[in-house]
C-alpha cells in the first residue's frame, strides 16, 4: 500500500475514520526535509503492507488542517490510533529512526 494524497476535505474520514493506525505526514513541495523523508514513507508504507496507513497533506494546499493540528514547521509527523494522536514528531529522520518510532506508537 502506497501513501495516501489527504486534503482538508477527506480529512476526517481518511485519517479520524481509519480502521487501522495513520502516520500524517504534513509537507510541502519546497521543503527539503519533506523530500529527503518522503521515500522512506514510501518504503514503509509498503513494508506494513495493510497494518497502518500513510497520508500526506500538503501543508500549502491545505492549510486548514495543519492549523487545526497546531503544525509550525514540517515535516511534521503524527500518529493516528482510533482517531486520536498517540505521538507525534518534527523533522527529517533516517527510515530506521521513523520505523522504531512507528513501532513504539503502534
Amino acid at each position: 500500500m502506497s501513501t495516501v494524497a489527504v486534503t482538508d476535505a477527506t480529512f476526517d474520514e481518511e485519517v479520524k475514520g481509519a480502521d487501522v493506525p495513520v502516520v500524517v505526514d504534513f509537507w510541502a513541495e519546497w521543503c527539503g526535509p519533506c523530500k529527503q523523508i518522503g521515500p522512506a514513507l514510501e518504503e514503509l508504507a509498503e513494508e506494513y503492507g495493510g497494518k497502518i496507513k500513510v497520508a500526506k497533506v500538503d501543508v500549502d494546499q491545505n492549510p486548514d488542517t495543519a492549523a487545526a493540528m497546531g503544525v509550525r514547521g514540517i515535516p511534521a509527523l503524527f500518529i493516528f490510533k482510533d482517531g486520536q494522536v498517540v505521538s507525534n514528531r518534527a523533522g527529517a529522520a533516517p527510515k530506521a529512526a521513523l520505523k522504531g518510532w512507528i513501532d513504539e506508537s503502534i
